[in-house]
């Protein structure tokens, strides 16, 4: 299922999500939660991505990682085109019940730029450090 906007009212209010889950939940205006992605046996963070309850949903029971995409107003398998597929080992909802930690085995890269992960660009320096 897609739509044209997050917050749609096409976009499916929750879908087959666990109703005791649902409530746990604590989402952005547009109904949405950042999902911090991890591979699961090093501890490598991956990349953030977002989620509302269909893709939660989806995820859970596939165990295939599913996002909704801000810029593209549709739901997103990982790796569906590109191969670079998350196979889903746990997902976690912080104490805030504001973000997820998915953690995957990830085959391939998982940035959208070809990069194993999104955080690759180096560390920004701290006050009184040097690049």
């Amino acid at each position: 299922m897609s739509a044209t906007a997050a917050g749609n009212s096409d976009r499916p209010a929750g879908g087959g999500l666990d109703p005791a889950i649902a409530a746990r939940l604590t989402r952005t205006a547009e109904g949405l939660l950042p999902a911090i992605v991890q591979q699961h046996d090093t501890g490598e963070v991956l990349m953030l991505a977002w989620m509302d309850d269909e893709a939660l949903h989806r995820t859970l029971t596939t165990r295939s990682a599913t996002y909704w995409s801000r810029s593209r107003g549709e739901y997103w398998v990982k790796g569906a085109t590109s191969g670079n597929v998350q196979r889903v080992h746990s997902v976690a909802l912080d104490c805030d019940g504001d973000t997820l930690l998915v953690t995957v085995d990830q085959t391939g890269n998982a940035c959208h730029t070809g990069d194993r992960t999104c955080f690759d660009a180096g560390p920004l320096p701290l006050n009184g450090e040097t690049g």
